[in-house]
């Protein structure tokens, strides 16, 4: 069978559009200052600095001759496609990108961007709601669109909201809400 005709790595470029389907349909992409510019240095990361380091090694590979066995050449080559797909991600995602400045907010309502403290039967915890790319469960950072968010998007200091997810209803008490 012909190599053209087969996934190397199991991924292709329909990758980029699966990751951007986790907005709502015609939602925008909402993101703190924090998230775009780390989105951002990732970009410039891979631009500046690993794209043209690759590039070195897989010119330096091919010029050693016979490039079906060379793996410096064949890896480099899978690299740099991976490199290429992210850094057409990033792009995407960061034009399309619009940024929240919610820091400095006098409210205790819950909007995005909150740190919001929350109690429920079995913990209480601080989680903030941010944008789809910056999603950070060990953080406690929550997407937007996330069930959680959404219980508690408008509520205020002292409420109690229900969180409605596949494992149940459950309460949840809202302690504190910040905007760091």
């Amino acid at each position: 069978m012909s190599k053209a005709f087969v996934k190397e790595n199991g991924h292709d470029e329909d990758d980029v559009e699966l990751a951007q389907s986790a907005l709502p349909p015609g939602g925008k992409n909402y993101i703190t200052p924090e998230g775009y510019a780390r989105l951002d240095a990732e970009l410039r990361r891979l631009v500046e600095l690993e794209r043209p380091e690759v590039v070195k090694t897989v010119a330096w590979a091919a010029s050693n001759g016979d490039r079906s066995e060379n793996g410096d050449y064949i890896y480099g080559k899978r690299r740099l496609r991976e490199i290429d797909r992210r850094v057409r991600f990033l792009i995407k995602r960061l034009e399309a990108a619009e940024i929240v400045h919610s820091s400095g907010r006098d409210t205790d309502q819950v909007f995005f961007g909150a740190e919001v403290k929350i109690r429920t039967p079995r913990e209480a915890r601080m989680v903030r709601i941010v944008g789809v790319d910056e999603v950070d469960p060990a953080r406690g950072h929550v997407s937007w669109i996330s069930p959680m968010a959404r219980a508690l998007l408008k509520a205020r200091e002292g409420d109690t909201v229900t969180l409605r997810s596949p494992a149940g209803e459950e309460p949840i008490e809202i302690i504190e809400v910040s905007y760091p």
